[in-house]
């Protein structure tokens, strides 16, 4: 990488999981608009053909009208090849296929557990956890032998859990786990000082908010908007909205996306609890006990979906259509900003200003009664030193008991994986806020889940 007249020439990216349909795009798309950056995106992917599509589709966003930086795309056919001379890494990929992920969501509906992701915790996401932790203890490994003082930027769920992987495995990385779940609640805080103020926020980051927490079980508990103290405001709006929920594009909007929601759970949670659940309903519902995912007239009184994975395979169809589609010059991409901030991190990190915003790292002092080491979620400063975390405080102490139950399951669950500990496994399924059949019941669905993965569980004595 060289700086010249303004501008990092020849900065070198590696993008695991280069074939990525749709999120891809975004990022390629902030690269090409941003003018202080420059040089080459290497993709890998184990589905090579995709990679080479999202070169195709690179390197044409480089040609359009509105591009302010031409990237070189290629794709490189080893991890190695990848991370060869990287600056930054880019870690984003699907860990198994649509049938693990299927064994994953509906196997439990068998037991009467519902789930509405099924990325990050629940037994979807203890299950989805077991199959990514080796593979990016296997991504640190490759890191600190080939590009150690790179830059890594996490996307891939289960966030809390790939991350502290990275650090259990290489604990000098310098990486860091990016979610943009918390910059919806920013959204939420607009409306309501346009609501009840009459006061039209131009730049969201204007919003002064401290955030806590752990990926998708984040808070706030401090929020400002110039001199007005937002909390207050907010509760104020929650109690209005509780009843039918929060829906800006019109009544039963939440219904018109697999994504939408209307906010009825967070402010269920928020009004409980007295601080602000910063995360969307579909996340935050299964961090709790069932008590919004009891059954499916239970999910659609809380006016949110949950999301069937013939639902994914259909979308990623759709995108992989449109991709060729866009690669044959028969459909436009839009050369727009995606609202992520993946590309201004990257930008601050390597020299370009400061930048402040959430992110994922591990718990050094900048949350209170978390355990040291332990991944969590708050703001922190980006600048050309580093990455240093913003103190935020100590939650409440029902949400602390809330919180602290899936921090310890996270811990043990990296250590049973690493070990590959088949019991200690266990002992964090049956300890998850959803699973409240019976223990022997627990066990049964345990083990049909296990046998359904297995494929990505070497070495492990599944009996």
């Amino acid at each position: 990488m060289v700086h010249r007249n303004g501008k990092a020439e020849d900065v070198r990216i590696a993008y695991l999981g280069g074939g990525s349909r749709g999120w891809a795009w975004f990022f390629l798309a902030d690269l090409a608009l941003e003018p202080a950056l420059c040089g080459t995106v290497r993709l890998y992917d184990i589905d090579r053909a995709a990679a080479a599509e999202n070169a195709d589709v690179g390197n044409a966003l480089g040609k359009r009208p509105g591009a302010k930086s031409p990237w070189r795309y290629v794709v490189a056919d080893t991890l190695e090849e990848a991370l060869e001379g990287a600056d930054v890494v880019i870690l984003s990929i699907l860990p198994g296929t649509f049938e693990e992920m299927r064994s994953d969501v509906h196997l439990p509906e068998e037991y009467g557990i519902l789930q509405a992701v099924g990325d990050t915790v629940g037994p979807a996401g203890l299950l989805r956890a077991l199959r990514t932790i080796p593979i990016y203890a296997r991504f640190a490994e490759r890191i600190r032998a080939v590009c150690p003082k790179a830059w890594v930027i996490n996307y891939t769920n289960p966030m809390t859990l790939c991350t502290r992987t990275l650090f259990e495995a290489f604990p000098e990385i310098r990486a860091v786990g990016n979610c943009h779940g918390v910059l919806h609640v920013r959204g939420v805080f607009s409306a309501a000082l346009r609501e009840l103020r009459g006061i039209e926020v131009e730049d969201p980051r204007e919003l002064r908010i401290n955030v806590l927490g752990i990926n998708h079980f984040t808070w706030v508990d401090s929020a400002h908007y110039r001199d007005i103290d937002l909390l207050p405001l907010f509760m104020e709006f929650a109690r209005r909205h509780w009843a039918d929920g929060y829906e800006p594009d019109g009544p039963d909007s939440w219904k018109k996306s697999e994504w939408g929601h209307a906010h009825r759970v967070m402010f269920d949670v928020s009004l409980r609890y007295g601080i602000v659940a910063a995360i969307s309903d579909r996340h935050l519902a299964e961090f709790l006990p069932p008590w919004y995912l009891r059954d499916d007239e239970t999910v659609a009184r809380w006016k949110f979906h949950r999301t069937p994975v013939d639902t994914r395979i259909r979308m990623r169809r759709e995108l992989d259509v449109r991709r060729r589609r866009v690669i044959a010059g028969e459909e436009p991409l839009d050369l727009k900003p995606s609202g992520e901030e993946g590309v201004a991190q990257i930008k601050a990190l390597l020299g370009f200003g400061d930048f402040v915003t959430n992110c994922n790292l591990p718990n050094r002092g900048q949350i209170e009664g978390i355990p040291l080491g332990a991944v969590v979620e708050t703001n922190a400063y980006f600048s050309s030193d580093g990455i240093r975390p913003v103190h935020a405080g100590r939650m409440p102490a029902p949400v602390l008991a809330l919180t602290l139950r899936h921090v310890l399951n996270q811990e043990t669950l990296v250590r049973a994986a690493l070990a590959k500990d088949k019991e200690l496994a266990f002992q964090v399924f049956l300890n998850d806020p959803l699973v409240t059949i019976p223990p022997e019941k627990a066990r049964e669905l345990f083990d049909r889940m296990l046998r359904s993965t297995r494929e990505y569980l070497p070495g492990w004595d599944l009996g």
